[in-house]
């Protein structure tokens, strides 16, 4: 089966804890996320191990709704999350490091194996996770760079 792994990752002039705080924050996804149009907390937050928050985004002409689950959390170095609804269940990972005295090295990583209709188009849907990440990797620098 063909699975997806897109890993993407930017530097931002701005420190570590800064960009993991912001980006690790559900409530600020839709600031930065191109694609993705609401979120809902389905559990109360802050965000923590076992949160859960509902996405409704719209990819490749599609809208998607999703509900990821916050599985591993550590504060200002790593948040993984995933999700086992629908018919592309899919894990996100975001990783801080420092790079230099005041920057940030953010990497976004999405896997997952699609199934149905969805697994013929894997090669397609990884190629444009890429370009998409590329882009909301490049918004949340602008925005944390302001």
């Amino acid at each position: 089966m063909t699975g997806v792994d897109v890993l993407t990752s930017i530097v931002i002039a701005r420190p570590r804890d800064e960009v993991a705080a912001f980006a690790s924050d559900p409530d600020n996804v839709t600031r930065w996320y191109r694609n993705i149009v609401a979120v809902e907390w389905r559990t109360e937050p802050p965000a923590r191990v076992g949160s859960r928050i509902a996405f409704v985004a719209h990819f490749l002409g599609r809208r998607l709704a999703y509900t990821y689950e916050i599985r591993e959390l550590d504060p200002g170095r790593r948040l993984v999350m995933s999700t086992a609804e629908g018919p592309f269940p899919m894990e996100t990972t975001y990783t801080w490091d420092d790079e230099g005295a005041a920057a940030t090295r953010m990497t976004l990583r999405n896997r997952g194996t699609p199934s149905g209709f969805a697994r013929i188009g894997a090669p397609v849907m990884a190629a444009a996770m890429r370009r998409a990440n590329a882009q909301d990797l490049a918004a949340l620098k602008r925005i944390l760079e302001q």
